[in-house]
């Protein structure tokens, strides 16, 4: 008989997305899962559409909770989670009917305790851009897995779009109260494997919508993107120091990506020259070396000419690469 799969779902204020998201998750071809739908507070219909789908469907699960944020949301579905392997899925995102078989066959496939597949990111103009294309199914080391995940190759840091058996999540549960929880949280779990087995169709549709967390104007708790990849990059750094160039890249990365939110206001003034004075810091071994990619190099060169040129530089990047 095939394994029971925990589904957990956060919700918050998504109710123009929620029923496309479950849909896709009860039209599964794999059909022996219990979905988690952990209503975290919502203010609009979200709750409502919860209650709705739980009544058409013995499979799901409805928590209702006060407030707490994505982290305390998936740590509520983590704890009554009852399946041998557990996924994520964020409640505006949506997955393809075969997302949990390709997942839990690459477990199976390859006898290991976590597996990723690849994404689409879906922008609001309708571009669909793949994230699996140019890599191919593999089983990776756990160094290998490190690597791509800083790097973003083929996956990322996130959450979602990876399958893991429940009880790695023993003693290792999201941050609570902090945004960017991924980045606190994967490098734990893959830590405690051996391999990881990654597949390189894209399952998993991830929105990448302007009212989103990490798009939406800039707040002083986006900060923990970059206290917490520093946390995972020092502890990665003192296990597998032959990462440490890549691991350097992931840390310019995360402040290029806070940097470019900052618009110059006086209360943000000196974040900006302290994210500013660590890349430039830095400039030799992002113009020499070759874990640095070209978007490095060119930002960091323009970034010697003020914040004014490097937003501009980086504007343009954005329009070529996403076309928006």
């Amino acid at each position: 008989m095939s394994d029971l799969i925990s589904i957990v779902v956060p919700v918050y204020n998504v109710e123009s997305y929620l029923e496309k998201c479950i849909d896709s998750i009860l039209n599964q071809s794999y059909s022996n899962f219990e979905l988690i739908l952990v209503n975290d507070g919502s203010t609009d219909n979200s709750g409502k559409i919860c209650s709705d789908f739980e009544k058409k469907d013995s499979r799901i699960k409805v928590i209702n909770k006060d407030n707490g944020g994505l982290s305390d949301a998936r740590n509520h579905g983590i704890d009554i989670a009852s399946g041998r392997y557990i996924t994520f899925i964020d409640s505006d995102d949506f997955v393809e009917v075969d997302y949990i078989f390709y997942l839990y066959n690459l477990l199976k496939k390859y006898g290991t305790k976590i597996s990723i597949c690849a994404y689409n990111i879906l922008l609001e103009n309708g571009e669909k851009i793949n994230l699996g294309k140019g890599f191919e199914e593999t089983l990776m080391s756990k160094e290998d897995s490190f690597k791509r995940m800083l790097n973003e190759e083929g996956f990322s840091v996130s959450a979602w779009a990876k399958m893991y058996d429940l009880e790695l999540f023993t003693g290792v549960r999201y941050p609570f109260g902090k945004l960017c929880e991924d980045n606190g949280t994967t490098y734990k779990l893959i830590d405690k494997v051996d391999k990881v087995a990654y597949g390189n169709i894209p399952k998993y549709n991830y929105l990448k919508r302007n009212g989103s967390i990490m798009l939406s104007d800039f707040n002083l708790r986006k900060l923990d993107m970059i206290d917490l990849t520093d946390v995972m990059c020092d502890y990665l750094e003192s296990k597998y120091p032959a990462l440490n160039d890549v691991i350097l890249r992931r840390r310019v990365y995360s402040r290029f990506n806070i940097l470019r939110q900052l618009d110059g206001k006086s209360e943000t003034k000196q974040i900006e020259q302290e994210i500013k004075h660590f890349i430039l810091s830095y400039k030799k071994e992002i113009f020499f070396k070759n874990a640095f990619s070209l978007r490095d190099k060119l930002a960091t060169f323009f970034l010697l000419f003020g914040k004014k040129t490097f937003d501009f530089a980086w504007k343009m990047y954005s329009k070529v690469v996403y076309n928006s």
